[in-house]
């Protein structure tokens, strides 16, 4: 089995031919870009926070612990994020996301959680 890739990238960087498959992974479609220029394979919404969590967060660092914690939770049996983990597997891919902090983002909480799921099948993270 061959190494496979995770990257994370914001979706107003430059896109390039290592990303793999490209997955928008916001709620919401980011602002100012258009969906015909965009060059996102997928779009897989519903493995975003719930709009209650999202509000709640309000991207503020000092509560991205209870965020973390919180995200995970709502994803535990959500079948959107089954989907994301089959799409991981089955090839290289991007995930991609709007938030300007890129230390804080729901993006990152999905590859934190991709990458411990994965860890035995040779998923390897790109940052």
């Amino acid at each position: 089995m061959r190494n496979m890739l995770l990257g994370i990238k914001r979706i107003y960087e430059k896109n390039s031919i290592t990303d793999g498959k490209r997955i928008l992974v916001d709620r919401l479609w980011p602002r100012g870009v258009r969906k015909d220029s965009a060059l996102i394979d997928e779009w897989i919404k519903d493995v975003a926070p719930s709009d209650k969590l999202r509000k709640w967060f309000g991207h503020n660092p000092k509560r991205w612990r209870e965020f973390k914690r919180r995200y995970i939770k709502e994803l535990k049996n959500n079948p959107a994020f089954k989907k994301l983990l089959k799409e991981a597997q089955e090839s290289d891919i991007t995930l991609i996301y709007s938030a300007k902090d890129e230390k804080h983002n729901n993006a990152v909480v999905l590859a934190e959680l991709i990458k411990r799921q994965e860890s035995k099948k040779n998923i390897k993270i790109n940052k």
